[in-house]
């Protein structure tokens, strides 16, 4: 594996989840697969899990890190080709990957969806920019259109929690009062299709995730009826696809609460975190003994070693 853009940049998915299960148990045993190589975070938006858990896991393959946000400490970079740098950026993304690269053996990238244009969020400019002109391998720690990562934790939290082979997994959009990405849903959804999982999504008139990514998927306006015979839930805003980045309701009818929750086959809870309580979720859910939320976070670390183990490893 060279990049960790998006799931599909795995051969076998099935072999990395398994991957991300047996580091959880054999934490130490490739601890001199990273010595003498540096990791570079570089982000573009806020971060606590993806931070914490990816230095966390450099650190336990042998790795050293370096971290820089570029939106308070780096120069204004340009990514326009052909452009004349006569106004704010102060250094074109050309330079800056290159160097970059020079420090590091691998970069990871944190730069989220504007929601202002459809277009110019789906060409993922940054990350591509880094793809393009870097020269170490990429690893994707949430992009405008998608959360790998964040999928491969979910996947191993599943995994660890279900009781019978198919599993029936509901994404339920929930209420948030500012206007939040696609990513996590689109790479939950792609998930849950690699691993086979009956997954149902359900939400509002007006939130439909990108058709693309969602073909061959029920979804359901109805939210209770979705939440039937449920084994786990998976709460997430995200902003209108088809009317793109705009907030079209805040009802607190879809927030998940314990009543919903009765429905399910004594479903399991889940959110990436960080999740607004009593707008999102209830604390009574989420404080529950059917909560996954701590799990989820703490898997972060095995799946981010995990894929820094593989690239490593294609290194040589």
């Amino acid at each position: 594996m060279k990049n960790f853009v998006n799931i599909d940049d795995v051969d076998d998915y099935k072999s990395l989840l398994k991957e991300v299960m047996d580091l959880k148990i054999k934490t130490l045993a490739h601890k001199e697969i990273g010595l003498n190589k540096t990791l570079g975070l570089i982000f573009f938006n806020s971060s606590l899990r993806t931070r914490l858990s990816t230095v966390k896991a450099a650190k336990m393959l042998g790795m050293e890190t370096i971290s820089m946000n570029f939106d308070s400490e780096g120069w204004k970079l340009e990514f326009e080709e052909k452009t004349i740098m006569s106004k704010n950026s102060a250094e074109h993304v050309k330079e800056a990957a290159k160097v970059i690269s020079t420090y590091c053996d691998v970069i990871g990238i944190r730069a989220f969806a504007g929601l202002k244009n459809k277009i110019e969020d789906e060409r993922e400019t940054i990350l591509n920019s880094f793809l393009k002109y870097g020269s170490v391998p990429i690893v994707n720690m949430e992009s405008s259109c998608a959360h790998p990562l964040q999928s491969l934790a979910d996947a191993a939290t599943i995994e660890e929690n279900k009781k019978h082979l198919r599993p029936k997994v509901v994404l339920s959009w929930a209420p948030h009062p500012k206007s939040l990405p696609h990513a996590v849903a689109n790479s939950f959804v792609r998930m849950c299709k690699k691993n086979n999982y009956n997954l149902v999504i359900t939400n509002p008139k007006g939130y439909d995730l990108d058709p693309k990514i969602t073909q061959g998927v029920e979804i359901l306006n109805d939210q209770e009826k979705a939440f039937k015979n449920a084994d786990f839930v998976y709460a997430k805003n995200w902003s209108s696809y088809s009317n793109y980045g705009k907030v079209l309701t805040k009802s607190a009818k879809w927030m998940i609460n314990k009543n919903k929750m009765k429905l399910t086959n004594n479903a399991k809870f889940m959110h990436c975190l960080p999740v607004r309580r009593n707008v999102v979720v209830e604390d009574n859910v989420l404080d529950s003994k059917n909560s996954l939320v701590i799990e989820q976070a703490n898997n972060r670390t095995y799946a981010a070693m995990a894929v820094l183990k593989k690239i490593l490893q294609n290194e040589g």
